[in-house]
C-alpha cells in the first residue's frame, strides 16, 4: 500500500452506498467492483453486520463502495444498529445503488417483493434518487426479467436501471462506468492500490466469521461473532493472529468446536488460507471459543465494528 500518492489532473473521487434487502448480493457486487475478496459472502441472511468500504479505480476516478447490512425489520439491538448503519450510509454517499435479487422479485405476487417495497418507501420519504441494480439476472428468463424491470421502473425512484449478475460479472462494468461518471471532481481519497479502509484486525475477524458461517450451515447460531484479540508481526514477515469466537450460549459451544475439535480446526484452516491469499504472506492463526451471553449488549463491540450502540 502506498504511503504517498498524488491524484492526476481532472481526477474524481466519491462514495457509493450499496443498499438492499439481506442476501440481495451487495457484498458479492462490491467484491466484483473491487476485484478482490474484501467483504464476506455466505448464503446465510444478515451476514454483513458493519459498513465495510471497498475501494476501486475506474480510470482516473476512485470509487469507495460502502457495503451495508441488509435492510429488514429489526428485532434485536444488533438488528437495529445494522439497519440504522445501512440508512445512514445514504447520507454519506455521492451515489446510491439499490441491489435487488431479481429472482426473488419475480416470485413476488405484488409489484415488488415486501422487503424491497419497504426500502423503496424509505427512499421516497427521504427524496433520494437511486440507481437500481437488478442482480442474479442469469437465473431468470427474459420475459420474467422484463416484468421485474417494469414493476421497479413504475416506482419513479430510480434514475437508471442496470441488469447485472454480480457472480458472473455480467453488466458490472457498465454499472461501474456509470457510477464513476457520477463521482465529483476532486483528489483521490485513498492510495490507488488500497482495497479497503477497514483495519486489518477487523478484516481478519470477518474472514474467520465467513468461514464459520460457511461450515456451520444451518447449525450456526445467530449469536456468534469473531474478535481479533492479538496481531503480532514476526521477523520472518509472517504474523501471529489470535482470535476468539464469541457465542451467546453454552450449548452452542459443542457445535462450533465439533467432535474432537474437528470443526474449529477446519474453520481455522480455511480462514488461515483465506488470510494468506488476501495478504500474500504466512499467517499463524489461533482460535478459541468463549461463551459471552451479553456480547450483543456490549457497547465496545458496536464501536469496534462501526455501529451505533444506541440505535
Amino acid at each position: 500500500m502506498s504511503n504517498v500518492f498524488e491524484s492526476p489532473p481532472g481526477a474524481r473521487a466519491g462514495f457509493v452506498a450499496l443498499i438492499g434487502a439481506p442476501n440481495a448480493g451487495k457484498s458479492t457486487l462490491m467484491n466484483a467492483f473491487v476485484g478482490a475478496h474484501v467483504a464476506i459472502v455466505t448464503p446465510k441472511v444478515q451476514t454483513t453486520r458493519t459498513r465495510l468500504t471497498g475501494i476501486c479505480m475506474a480510470g482516473d476516478t476512485q470509487i469507495a463502495f460502502i457495503d451495508t447490512p441488509g435492510i429488514f425489520l429489526p428485532k434485536r439491538r444488533l438488528d437495529r444498529a445494522m439497519v440504522a448503519a445501512a440508512w445512514s450510509a445514504i447520507e454519506d454517499a455521492d451515489a446510491v445503488v439499490l441491489v435487488v435479487d431479481a429472482e426473488r422479485a419475480a416470485r413476488s405476487r405484488e409489484s415488488l417483493d415486501a422487503e424491497t417495497a419497504e426500502i423503496v418507501a424509505g427512499l421516497k420519504s427521504r427524496g433520494v434518487s437511486v440507481v437500481l441494480a437488478l442482480n442474479k439476472i442469469d437465473l431468470l428468463p427474459r420475459e420474467a426479467l422484463l416484468a421485474v424491470v417494469a414493476a421497479h421502473d413504475r416506482t419513479g425512484v430510480f434514475s437508471r436501471i442496470f441488469m447485472i449478475s454480480a457472480t458472473s460479472g455480467d453488466g458490472v462494468a457498465d454499472l461501474k462506468a456509470h457510477l464513476a461518471a457520477q463521482m465529483p471532481e476532486g483528489p483521490w481519497l485513498y492510495p490507488p492500490d488500497q482495497l479497503s479502509d477497514a483495519p486489518m484486525r477487523l478484516l481478519a475477524a470477518e474472514v474467520t466469521r465467513e468461514q464459520a458461517f460457511l461450515m456451520l450451515h444451518q447449525e450456526l447460531p445467530y449469536g456468534l461473532t469473531v474478535e481479533t484479540e492479538r496481531w503480532e508481526e514476526k521477523d520472518d514477515g509472517s504474523a501471529r493472529v489470535d482470535q476468539v469466537i464469541l457465542i451467546a450460549r453454552e450449548n452452542h459451544k459443542g457445535m462450533v468446536v465439533g467432535k474432537g475439535g474437528a470443526k474449529i480446526k477446519a474453520i481455522g484452516e480455511a480462514a488461515r488460507r483465506s488470510l494468506e491469499d488476501m495478504l500474500g504472506r504466512r499467517i499463524h492463526l489461533f482460535l478459541h471459543v468463549k461463551v459471552k451471553a451479553d456480547w450483543m449488549e456490549r457497547a465496545e463491540y458496536y464501536r469496534d465494528i462501526g455501529l451505533d450502540f444506541k440505535s
